[in-house]
């Protein structure tokens, strides 16, 4: 039996689940920084030497960025996954969403220049010694969960907390829902299954057909939708002690969460309002500008 569900023609459970996706054109630049990276040599300035993967990134955004990264044909990379033999969790039936840890690869090793079965393997392999250490299973079994459903969770975590800070927090929603047997209505799952990342998510949205859709299927969506980094992860396993059901990114540096609908609608309406106050300045900035 739902729980106090929000019904979907007046609201979502959040406005996060839009994670930032940046284009997959690594960016040229000297500092490793949390954006799509390659790292300059000193001696061939216009020579990539490494490759950084942020917090967050989804699956076909690493295969466009190793394409670009290698100055491989768009595709090549993905391609590549049908001859891999990636050491990934059964669960996963050959999807490595969720197990491309975030983190700097180099394109180039004793002398050896990188490839795509290269780096996506170092990927996969540095995802399993971070997930396979004691402090990840035996968290994932505190939760009941197995790891897998663990890196599902930190997904969605990644995928919708505002801040770090907010992200154990998000992860305890998750749970609090689960195990009410309530929908997670997560926006972030419905932006994986449409391929897209939107604050916007409508209701016509939420009667999409697919295994990603939370607002109609109960549960975890079936695999991860994203690659979490180590503070999603630790959040996943640890999630903060709370009532709440509900949460809602009301405008930067503002993410208020209840176990109270009523409460969760006041704060809901205050962030259209702020997106409709953010719309209508955007448009006075763009309009033509009366001349003298």
């Amino acid at each position: 039996m739902y729980l106090n569900t929000p019904p979907r023609s007046t609201i979502r459970l959040t406005r996060r689940g839009r994670m930032a996706l940046i284009a997959a054109g690594a960016v040229v630049a000297g500092t490793a920084v949390a954006v799509p990276l390659l790292v300059m040599g000193e001696e061939e300035p216009a020579r990539p030497t490494s490759l950084v993967i942020p917090e967050g990134w989804r699956a076909s955004q690493v295969y466009e960025a190793v394409d670009k990264a290698l100055t491989l044909p768009a595709g090549t990379t993905k391609k590549s996954l049908d001859k891999l033999d990636l050491k990934l969790p059964n669960d996963a039936d050959g999807n490595p969403e969720g197990y491309l840890f975030p983190a700097t690869y180099p394109l180039e090793e004793n002398g050896r220049k990188a490839t795509p079965d290269s780096l996506l393997s170092a990927m996969v392999d540095t995802a399993n010694r971070k997930f396979s250490g004691a402090p990840i299973a035996a968290g994932a079994q505190r939760n009941a969960m197995n790891v897998y459903q663990a890196v599902t969770i930190a997904s969605i975590v990644q995928a919708e907390a505002a801040t770090r800070t907010d992200m154990a927090k998000v992860a305890r929603v998750v749970f609090n829902r689960l195990e009410r047997g309530m929908p997670l209505q997560m926006d972030s799952t419905i932006n994986y299954a449409l391929k897209r990342s939107t604050l916007r998510t409508t209701e016509a949205d939420t009667r999409i057909e697919s295994p990603y859709n939370t607002y109609q299927r109960m549960g975890l969506p079936p695999t991860p939708i994203d690659n979490p980094g180590d503070d999603a992860m630790r959040a996943a396993i640890n999630p903060a002690a709370g009532d709440w059901l509900y949460f809602v990114t009301v405008k930067a540096g503002d993410t208020r969460f209840t176990a109270d609908y009523d409460e969760h609608l006041r704060n809901v309406a205050e962030f259209n309002a702020h997106q409709k106050q953010q719309r209508q300045q955007k448009q006075q900035e763009a309009s033509p500008k009366p001349t003298g």
